[in-house]
Parts: structure tokens; C-alpha cells; sequence
């Protein structure tokens, strides 16, 4: 490719989650490849967790950009503005690629603005459902249209994502492509080794049920919905334990709905955990119980580990799990049917582990991190020659 080639990264926050994995692992597969990243971020908010230290241990850098926050704040977002348009003009890449709502609404002006060719920007999901009201997401909706006419190409994570974004009028079908995640998968993939790690810190027996649901503590999650489909479920198998792994603001509105449940011995909040390999390994069924996601990461290592899943059918998870296949799919908030799916797979297990062995057919290696990586070059190297093409046809046109 010759000398290097810049590229400009900017992304919300580096929270513990999908997107954040998604841009350290690009900025650090890329530099092999001829690519010098310089990844921006904003302010992790109060329970969120950090991955930066992640990226640091990958020898990154990342610039913090204090004003790059996830809250909608006039003040704040036009300083952040006028810093990104300053530090694209000193830098002066190639691309500049966005990630998550905030960044790329403020990333692909700022590119616009300092005259930057190409521009990326990454749906990780949207927020035109689950999260505002009609009127703010009409704002959004309006924004992100507008947005869409000056970017060079819009990528979702599932085609599912792709789908409901043309819908919805953002970009069109020639601009909108599609790029799975992906991730480091080898230790999910062996995470038999760990087994019998986490039951042994629970004092839990081989016999006992596990059943976990890994995520953020956040309202689009929905584990009010989950909460109540392990009481509904606890009626008949009160020999399962229900684990909760993640942290966020709704952590103590979760452990009080619990304990009204009546499910203060049989459900375990366990924060944020460091290594998720040990979780997976002993666990006997996988869950996501959201109102929306794009494409769920905590159901992608579930399945690398070799776990069935039971997921509420929103987003892109229709894509990731084949009813009836490797998992179970129930309505949104319907906690009758999640827990009628949760006792269905925990009462065949033969039915369990064939649906997991065929999970992990099914994530790996679509969704490694060397795929992902394989495709983003592609896709770089076909925007920049079709850029110098450009160039060469009004160089010509001009002669």
C-alpha cells in the first residue's frame, strides 16, 4: 500500500461493550495492514466500566476528548466540534471512521467541515427505538438522514440493522453495507478448561442450573423483563440459580425488584467481571432479554463457548441466533415466553448441548478478529482506490 495510510477513529466512550472491543481490536489488527490510527474518545459515564485500559495493554494511545460525552449537551458538544475540526486539519487523514450516535454525529461534521474525503460511519445499533421519546427520536431520525448524504459509507453489524435503517430512510441500499463484528474468540472456544472455576467460588454443585444474563444495567437491556421470567420460572425449577453479570445505574432498582420477587437467594448480581471465559464455561444457558441491540456480543462468546441462547427477537439477534437451531427467540417483554424458552432448553439438555455445538459453527470464524479485520481492509482499500480513480478521471478532465 506504500506509505502509511491515516485513519481517524472516533468513537462515544471506550465503555466495557460491543462497539468499544469493536474499535481497539480495529485500530490495533490495522496497523499490520498499513494503516497509522489515531483513535479519539469521549468520557466513560459513572458505572459503564472502561476498557482503556484494553487498549492501552495493545500498545494504543487513544486521545481523550473530555467534551465527547454520551449525554446531549449544547455547550459541551460544540466544543467538542471545534476540537475535532481543529485536530482533523492538523492531522489531515485519509478517512475518518465514527462510531456509536454521538461521534458520528459530531465526527462526520467535523470530517465535512475540515474537507476530509472519506467517511466512515459504524450502527453498532440505533436510537430510533428504546430509548426517547416520539419527538427526540423524530430529531434524530432527521439527523441521521441528513447525516447519511454526507458520508462516503454507512456500516451496520447485521443485515437485519441494514434492513431497518433503509427503512427508516437512512442512506440507500448502494451506501449501507454490512460488517459483523468481530472478536477474540480463541479463549471462549476453550473455555472448557475453566469449567468448575465459577462454581466453586458460588458453592455451587455440578447439578445445580446456571443459567446468566451478561450485559450493561441500562433500561434497553429490559432486566426487569428478565427478573420477572426467573420468578415465573423459580415456580417450578427452584433448583436454578439466575446469575446477572454487568454493572450500570439501574443496579439498585434490579436487586430491589429481585428481592420483591422473592429472589434474593437464587439470583446473583456479579458486577463487572475481568474474565468471562470462567462464566461461560459453567454456565448452562445464555440470555439477552433486550429491547434492541445491533448485534449482541455477550450472545457471540456465549455461542463461541458453546452455550444455547434464549434472546428476545429484536435488532440484529435474528440474524445471530436461528430459532429452534442455536437458541430460542421470544417477543420483548414477554416474560412468560422467556421463561417458557429458559425451561425448555434446561429441561433437555441433550437438546442444550447440540444447540450450543452448533453455535459455535456459527460464530466462528465469521465473527473472529482476523475476519474482521480481512473485511475492513477490503473495504478501505476499495474507498481509497475508487478516491484516487475519482482523482485521476478530474485530473484527465482538467488536462
Amino acid at each position: 500500500m506504500g506509505s502509511a495510510v491515516r485513519i481517524c477513529r472516533i468513537i462515544g466512550r471506550l465503555n466495557i461493550g460491543g462497539p468499544a472491543i469493536h474499535a481497539i481490536l480495529l485500530t490495533e489488527g490495522l496497523r499490520s495492514r498499513g494503516y497509522e490510527t489515531l483513535l479519539v474518545s469521549g468520557q466513560e459515564g459513572p458505572g459503564e466500566g472502561s476498557l482503556r485500559d484494553r487498549a492501552v495493554q495493545k500498545g494504543l494511545a487513544p486521545l481523550f476528548l473530555r467534551e465527547l460525552g454520551r449525554e446531549v449537551r449544547p455547550g459541551r458538544d460544540l466544543t467538542a466540534l471545534l476540537k475535532l475540526v481543529r485536530l482533523l486539519r492538523q492531522q489531515q487523514p485519509e478517512i475518518v471512521h465514527t462510531h456509536t450516535a454521538k461521534a458520528g454525529a459530531l465526527g462526520r461534521i467535523a470530517a465535512k467541515i475540515a474537507g476530509i474525503p472519506i467517511v466512515v460511519h459504524t450502527f453498532h445499533g440505533h436510537v430510533m427505538h428504546g430509548y426517547f421519546s416520539r419527538r427526540v427520536t423524530r430529531l434524530f431520525l432527521a439527523i441521521e438522514r441528513r447525516l447519511a448524504m454526507a458520508t462516503t459509507r454507512i456500516l451496520t453489524v447485521s443485515e437485519g440493522l441494514r434492513e431497518e435503517l433503509l427503512r427508516l430512510r437512512i442512506g440507500r441500499p448502494d451506501t449501507v453495507g454490512v460488517m459483523p463484528l468481530g472478536l477474540e474468540l480463541d479463549g471462549f472456544l476453550r473455555s472448557d478448561l475453566r469449567r468448575g472455576e465459577l462454581r466453586r467460588r458460588l458453592g455451587a454443585s455440578p447439578e445445580v442450573p446456571l443459567v446468566g444474563i451478561i450485559a450493561r444495567l441500562v433500561p434497553i437491556k429490559d432486566h426487569r423483563t428478565f427478573l420477572e421470567a426467573a420468578s415465573d420460572l423459580h415456580r417450578s425449577r427452584p433448583d436454578v440459580r439466575f446469575l446477572i453479570v454487568g454493572d450500570g445505574e439501574l443496579r439498585p432498582h434490579l436487586e430491589q425488584q429481585a428481592h420483591a420477587l422473592g429472589l434474593s437467594r437464587c439470583v446473583i448480581f456479579l458486577g463487572w467481571q475481568r474474565e468471562l471465559e470462567p462464566i461461560y464455561a459453567d454456565l448452562n444457558l445464555a440470555v439477552l432479554s433486550s429491547l434492541n441491540e445491533g448485534t449482541p456480543v455477550s450472545l457471540i462468546e456465549a455461542m463461541a463457548a458453546g452455550l444455547p441462547v434464549v434472546a428476545t427477537s429484536v435488532g440484529g439477534v435474528s440474524d445471530l441466533v436461528e430459532h429452534g437451531k442455536t437458541g430460542l427467540l421470544v417477543p420483548p417483554k414477554d416474560p412468560k415466553a422467556f421463561s417458557g424458552a429458559m425451561e425448555a432448553l434446561l429441561g433437555d439438555p441433550d437438546r442444550g448441548r447440540e444447540m450450543g455445538r452448533l453455535a459455535r459453527e456459527t460464530v466462528y470464524p465469521k465473527y473472529s478478529h482476523a475476519a474482521l479485520i480481512d473485511r475492513m481492509d477490503r473495504l478501505y482499500s476499495s474507498l481509497l482506490q475508487a478516491r484516487a480513480g475519482r482523482r485521476s478521471a478530474g485530473q484527465e478532465i482538467r488536462a
